[in-house]
């Protein structure tokens, strides 16, 4: 055969791959309506255990890689879970016409959850300085009043104290959340729309902008003192997959300056380390290895994000200097062990490093 026969060929073999994909899909979507009306939970990990091990076997038998197999129905079940999840929050939809007010909603977070009560059968208003006036938007979210259902604060975080204190002045009927990563720049306001007999909790997504699948996702959950306002939260997030952790708003932050603040400054020192390093970026991506790769991958990612925003984690966080100051001396530490020759200390750290993580299972 000539190599335009095998191309024509192999083009064939492709469509077929994707119109057993599309089948694949039409079935989900019988299996997604099936699991709603017996009740059954969305996720069935011993069923996608069962259906890679099948995979494997299958392509080893084959002779295809099992690893190439194993990585494709990855992905094939990654698809039907966002399929079936996204069908399910359209289905048990929360909103049934209610209105929700997105403030900072053209910011790309507020974009998720303006697309989220969106889904949810809510009547979305949007309420953000770069958009203009018109049919369901607001440039000043003062303008937009407070009669909706929802009112979520999405705002930058020193904005958003500020925004929750001028809702408690306002006293909304509605429930109340911000979705700040950080609470210590926002606990006066909260505090204030409780005591003003508010409906108010607050929210952290452990998921960025681009999430689909909220399976394996955390969603935290702080309690400000209202117990009917924390309750809508979980019911409005009860028919995703998302993991919902419950945390008080100082134990909140304590923990985010290790989770945010410390993985932040980490890469950030990284990328600092390497820009002022005086070696060419290609000549490094020569000599790159795993280690180097993993790294270069998260470190890119965050040189790529909002500086404001990560300056505000580390800044407006009350237990920031913690975790920075534990890197600072975990990497004196290093420096000594190493100037000094002490392979014995070296290890220790590293031993110790092992012993951690096992006990975090």
């Amino acid at each position: 055969m000539s190599l335009e026969d095998l191309r024509s060929k192999l083009s064939a073999v492709d469509r077929q791959i994707v119109e057993l994909i599309a089948e694949r899909q039409r079935i989900v979507g019988d299996i997604g309506r099936n699991k709603r009306s017996v009740g059954t939970a969305t996720r069935d990990y011993a069923r996608e255990k069962d259906v890679l091990d099948r995979g494997r076997t299958l392509a080893d038998a084959l002779d295809v890689d099992p690893d190439l197999a194993e990585n494709i129905l990855r992905q094939l079940i990654r698809s039907s879970l966002e399929s079936q999840e996204r069908d399910r929050v359209i289905a048990e939809g929360k909103g049934d016409g209610r209105r929700a007010l997105i403030i900072g909603g053209a910011g790309k977070m507020g974009g998720w959850f303006a697309d989220f009560f969106a889904s949810q059968g809510f009547s979305t208003t949007l309420a953000d300085p770069n958009v203009d006036d018109g049919p369901g938007q607001f440039n000043t979210w003062t303008d937009a009043g407070v009669d909706y259902d929802v009112i979520v604060v999405a705002a930058p975080l020193a904005v958003s104290g500020r925004i929750l204190a001028q809702l408690a002045v306002l006293k909304p009927a509605g429930l109340i959340f911000d979705i700040g990563s950080l609470k210590s720049p926002l606990v006066d306001g909260l505090r204030e729309l409780k005591n003003a007999g508010c409906q108010v909790a607050s929210l952290h997504p452990m998921y960025g902008p681009d999430t689909r699948l909220l399976s394996g996702r955390h969603l935290i959950v702080c309690d400000v003192g209202c117990d009917t306002a924390t309750a809508q939260i979980k019911d409005l997030f009860g028919a995703t997959m998302v993991e919902q952790l419950d945390m008080g708003l100082d134990d909140h932050d304590r923990l985010i300056a290790y989770v945010l603040g410390l993985s932040h400054a980490l890469n950030i020192a990284f990328f600092t380390a390497l820009a002022e390093s005086g070696e060419a970026a290609p000549k490094l991506a020569r000599l790159s290895s795993t280690t180097f790769d993993s790294q270069l991958l998260v470190s890119e990612a965050v040189a790529q994000d909002n500086p404001h925003l990560y300056f505000e984690i580390q800044h407006l966080n009350k237990f920031g200097l913690r975790a920075l100051d534990a890197l600072a001396d975990a990497t004196t530490r290093i420096r000594e062990l190493v100037a000094d020759g002490d392979e014995d200390g070296f290890v220790e750290l590293m031993e110790n490093g092992r012993e951690y993580f096992a006990m975090r299972g």
